[in-house]
């Protein structure tokens, strides 16, 4: 899970990019820290780099890793 501090360095956006998810490994559309909708682990990932792969972490019992954008870079 994400937490902050600050809340002045964060504004809350509607942008239809949050309610997507992603596969592992697919090259990143958004710049920021993405949430495991299984497990709620989440990591960072750059625009145009893989989304960490289905190896990052596991789940017991077995289920597939899908990312979603919980917090965007500008």
């Amino acid at each position: 899970m994400a937490v902050y501090k600050y809340p002045q360095f964060l504004t809350q956006h509607s942008n239809p990019a949050f309610d997507q998810t992603h596969s592992p490994a697919t090259p990143t559309p958004y710049s920021g820290i993405y949430r495991c909708e299984h497990c709620g682990k989440s990591d960072v990932s750059t625009y145009g780099h893989p989304l960490p792969p289905q190896n990052h972490h596991q789940h017991n019992p077995p289920a597939p890793i899908k990312w979603r954008l919980i917090v965007a870079t500008e």
